[in-house]
């Protein structure tokens, strides 16, 4: 069973990539989206999004991270896809499901999903181009206003020689509401011999195991879930037996939140900063009550002088904890 960290443009980014493998359970990240259109990106585009690339291609605690690519012309995804494996990475993912309009409008992300055959073209040309200890994987979605061609997309990817397909079991009309059709993923797997993972409104264990069986996919990629329960991953793992885990104690947050907010500091423009602890706070207070307080306490303040002072006072009145710290993972 592998645990896949979700790409999620605007949300796990590499600072919340880093503080969530810290905490462990994740075996493979695949980062937010590196928009193609014309031609080659200089290699500070790339290390920019995917500053793991510096780090032979890995996060701090050691875990890979896949960059992905989203765009539709085979040509110069290979190229850009020539180039990251050039820089190290550990595997290029392509993007068939990004839902947003801006991306779609372009014919980029799920609007692909009406055109298996240039899915096929893509997947063909980035397969080539990079060398053959590179994987390469995609993720779609089960397709754009209906799923009626989500078996003839998988097979393309499968066919065209993709070494993994991941996919969310929502269409893009479907957007993020629930459910996710799980059983849709369980049709494509009868079709396509390509390994494949399963994603898509996986926020507990309990919806993890059920995943698994419905789907039939040993292995799950886990997005949101995870960004509000950081101890999914290990939980997961613990509940089929793969390793022990405790539950991840707000105490044993707290100061991932503070090297969260100091890597936030280093990447984003000051005026935004408080935004985006309160965005991840806003998703933790789904499992923690202390999440909660702290949202409320934090709700109005963007000064980020003031977050600070917040963050420090929480760390100095914490109980004794026991730390995450990077290189901490699963056996």
């Amino acid at each position: 069973m592998q645990i896949l960290l979700a790409p999620m443009e605007g949300l796990l980014d590499c600072a919340l990539r880093d503080i969530l493998t810290r905490v462990g359970g994740v075996d493979r990240c695949v980062s937010e989206f590196i928009r193609v259109t014309d031609r080659l990106l200089p290699d500070r585009v790339f290390t920019r999004i995917v500053p793991e690339l510096r780090n032979g291609g890995r996060t701090l605690a050691g875990v890979p991270v896949r960059p992905q690519l989203l765009g539709s012309d085979p040509a110069v995804l290979a190229d850009n896809a020539a180039a990251l494996a050039a820089l190290g990475a550990p595997g290029v993912d392509l993007n068939f499901g990004c839902p947003a309009k801006v991306v779609n409008r372009h014919g980029g992300g799920a609007a692909l999903l009406d055109e298996p055959e240039l899915i096929a073209r893509i997947v063909a040309e980035v397969r080539r181009a990079v060398p053959a200890q590179v994987p390469v994987s995609a993720k779609m979605r089960l397709g754009f206003n209906d799923d009626s061609r989500a078996e003839e997309c998988a097979q393309a990817i499968a066919d065209s020689g993709a070494d993994e397909l991941v996919v969310h079991a929502r269409t893009k009309a479907h957007g993020y509401r629930p459910p996710a059709y799980w059983e849709r993923i369980a049709d494509l797997r009868a079709r396509v011999s390509v390994p494949m993972v399963a994603n898509g409104e996986i926020w507990t264990v309990q919806d993890a195991l059920r995943c698994r069986e419905v789907t039939g996919c040993d292995s799950l990629m886990l997005g949101r879930g995870m960004v509000a329960d950081p101890g999914l991953g290990l939980a997961v793992r613990a509940a089929v037996g793969v390793q022990a885990a405790a539950p991840v104690a707000w105490s044993s947050l707290l100061p991932l939140m503070a090297d969260f907010w100091r890597l936030v500091s280093g990447r984003v423009e000051r005026r935004h900063r408080a935004g985006r602890l309160k965005q991840w706070l806003n998703y933790l207070r789904r499992v923690y009550p202390e999440a909660q307080e702290a949202f409320m306490a934090l709700r109005t303040i963007n000064d980020p002088v003031l977050v600070e002072q917040w963050l420090n006072a929480q760390l100095a009145t914490a109980p004794a904890r026991a730390e995450c710290r990077p290189g901490r993972q699963p056996a």
